[in-house]
């Protein structure tokens, strides 16, 4: 067999390992936990005990190496057949937090930190964005002061996903002079859950509500020495690098939802009778359904380039760029989707507990998280020169 070949077989198992996940243990509770406002920390555990939340992680932590090919029909078939914004964003939460760990903590750290994640047992998180802040990363002023074996963090973060429970929480902060500015100054600093002086604050939101979205108070936490990762001062490049990766993420996230609402749509254009017809039987709906499947075709071919440019080692300022308009496209897309589908099924397209209601909610914070559209365009155009 050869290795197109292995990766298409593999590409297949994982869409059909997260599929049946999807249906069977997120779908038929996913109104429920929405109304709960959370959902059940054993879902961790069951995703870890299938490999999902290791996928693309080293075996010597617990994971699966994989390239962006597998990652993102995971990504894909989560959101298509569990079709909930607030599981995917807590669930793979570690998917933005730990990337740093990985990338430059010590072995140590590495060791302590990453299984534990992987298996379910623990969660992760990324605490970035400031109130006032915004996607200015580089205006943040979270401070950390060294005091010995210890750094000092005193600030705020806000719409931290994973921010109520999360047991580990990489945090962007200023080790620079005071006063110092911009990018110079920000590293990153992983900080136990359990910190002493660390407040968390539940965020109330129009979608993701099953998702703990948090506002962070860092008052005097004190974080050992160890738990700094990299140098300081090189804050600003490592959440940079690790922007790329989460945006193409959500570009496949979105790609999913957009098919979720597309079948729903058919489903119910094919049950549902109006005039002596069903309503796919009206040319007005077919036209839908159509321009539905042009930007769900569109999307796709573009995250398959992409996926293959990223495995073979082509993810310099093109492909960057790149990636930061596919998110804008693949989220235009989903809203696109989520807007025909409600009306499509009409007023129960209105009602709580269909999927395209959901995600109608839940299209613009995906269009903000991760960087919003207009921030996009202006990286894309200073990726290409312009």
């Amino acid at each position: 067999m050869s290795s197109s070949a292995d990766l298409k077989a593999e590409r297949a198992a994982i869409t059909d390992t997260v599929e049946r996940f999807a249906r069977s243990e997120i779908a038929p509770y996913v109104t429920v936990w929405d109304e709960a406002g959370e959902f059940p920390r054993s879902l961790y555990l069951r995703a870890g005990e299938l490999g999902l939340l290791g996928l693309g992680y080293p075996e010597a932590y617990g994971g699966t190496p994989a390239p962006y090919a597998l990652r993102m029909d995971l990504w894909l078939a989560l959101c298509r057949y569990g079709a909930s914004g607030g599981v995917l964003a807590s669930l793979l939460s570690h998917n933005i937090g730990l990337p740093p760990v990985l990338a430059h903590a010590s072995e140590a750290v590495r060791s302590e930190v990453i299984p534990p994640v992987l298996a379910g047992q623990k969660i992760a998180a990324l605490a970035i964005t400031e109130p006032g802040g915004g996607s200015d990363v580089a205006a943040l002023r979270t401070t950390a002061r060294r005091d010995g074996d210890d750094y000092v963090i005193d600030g705020e973060k806000v719409f931290i996903t994973s921010g109520m429970r999360a047991d580990w929480i990489t945090v962007a902060v200023r080790t620079g002079e005071a006063g110092s500015k911009g990018a110079a100054g920000i590293s990153m600093l992983l900080v136990p859950g359990d910190s002493a002086g660390l407040s968390r604050t539940r965020l109330d939101k129009m979608g993701w509500l099953c998702s703990d979205t948090a506002l962070l108070r860092f008052d005097g936490v004190r974080v050992p020495a160890r738990y700094l990762l990299g140098e300081e001062s090189e804050g600003f490049r490592i959440i940079m690098g690790n922007f790329n990766a989460e945006r193409f993420g959500m570009s496949a996230a979105a790609l999913g939802f957009s098919h979720a609402c597309y079948d729903e749509a058919l489903s119910w254009a094919r049950q549902r009778k109006t005039f002596g017809s069903p309503l796919v039987g009206h040319q007005a709906i077919r036209h839908k359904l159509v321009d539905m499947q042009m930007r769900i075709q569109s999307t796709a071919a573009w995250l398959e380039v992409l996926a293959a440019r990223a495995d073979a080692g082509d993810t310099g300022a093109d492909w960057i760029g790149q990636v930061c308009i596919l998110k804008n496209h693949a989220t235009q897309t989903m809203q696109f989707c989520a807007d025909q589908a409600v009306q499509i099924l009409g007023g129960m397209g209105f009602m709580r507990g269909t999927v395209s209601e959901r995600i109608y909610r839940e299209v613009k914070v995906m269009m903000i998280g991760g960087g919003a559209e207009e921030i996009m365009k202006d990286l894309a155009a200073r990726q290409w020169g312009l």
